[in-house]
């Protein structure tokens, strides 16, 4: 686009006073996070196409650049974000409910990935899969179901220096979930703001200890 008709197109757009908008398209937060492509296509994308986490982008942002390709990392709850997380770390293991998303992401993970479809039963099976080997994570990620439970059964397996990501952690349903964590020595580091395919605020929190493999 030529010089002058990109300035005259601006001049037109601020007489009719829509610039906002027009900037907004252009070059917005919502097109550098990948919100808008991800309102497209359905699904939680980043600018370039790439699959993300369903967390707000604050999250996003803290968690990617802390973490390391040695580390490995429970979920429960499995989707774009199983992806994002084995894109970067050794080793991803999640823990979901529904049989036919399980089915789904089984399917499209690379070989560092290892799917568990899991009944949910609240207190059971599901809320203990973390703790079933002897090797502990390094991010323990709750954004699944019955995370409550989740919560209290997650610190048999999670390193010493583990952090703990809790999608929603603005719920009062969790409260008893928060308040084990700071009882065992965790501090929460709130992140709020949008999220892939929501328009409202939401909230993601990293719960972590004084020595923690974020180096917070």
């Amino acid at each position: 686009m030529s010089g002058w008709f990109k300035a005259a197109k601006v001049a037109l757009y601020k007489k009719l006073g829509v610039y906002h908008r027009y900037a907004m398209h252009r070059a917005s937060y919502l097109d550098e996070t990948g919100w808008n492509r991800s309102a497209t296509l359905g699904s939680c994308v980043d600018g370039e196409g790439n699959p993300v986490p369903w967390i707000t982008y604050p999250a996003i942002d803290f968690i990617g650049r802390r973490v390391r390709p040695e580390m490995s990392v429970f979920e429960y709850g499995c989707g774009a974000s199983t992806l994002w997380w084995a894109s970067r770390v050794k080793e991803v293991v999640s823990c979901e409910h529904d049989e036919a998303w399980h089915r789904a992401i089984a399917a499209r993970v690379p070989d560092n990935v290892r799917v568990n479809f899991v009944a949910l039963e609240p207190g059971g099976a599901y809320c203990q899969k973390a703790a079933e080997r002897s090797a502990a994570y390094d991010v323990i990620v709750i954004d699944g179901r019955d995370r409550v439970n989740c919560a209290l059964n997650a610190l048999p397996a999670l390193k010493a220096d583990g952090v703990i990501v809790w999608d929603n952690s603005d719920r009062p349903d969790y409260t008893e979930g928060y308040e084990f964590l700071r009882q065992n020595g965790f501090k929460k580091i709130e992140f709020t703001g949008m999220a892939p395919l929501s328009g409202a605020t939401c909230e993601t929190s990293v719960f972590y200890r004084d020595d923690n493999c974020f180096s917070i």
